[in-house]
């Protein structure tokens, strides 16, 4: 994993801020969790993401890293 492929993440995230994602993160110990939500804001190490609570209707914001995108741990999907 190289800066790079970082760089090449990042900017793929940035062109798609805003849009509308469905996010299958890796949470440990075969607990994996699937939502959907919407690219909020990039900064250097992490991206941030709005995702709505079916329960009650609030919206969240979760943050991954670039290299949990590199790794595997969070795929996502455009919708």
């Amino acid at each position: 994993m190289s800066q790079s492929d970082i760089k090449k993440v990042k900017l793929s995230i940035d062109k798609n801020i805003g849009s509308k994602v469905k996010i299958r993160a890796n949470r440990g110990r075969h607990k994996i969790d699937v939502t959907e939500g919407v690219i909020k804001q990039t900064y250097p190490s992490i991206f941030l993401v709005d995702v709505e609570n079916k329960l009650d209707s609030s919206i969240q914001t979760v943050s991954f890293s670039y290299t949990d995108v590199l790794t595997r741990d969070v795929r996502m999907q455009l919708i």
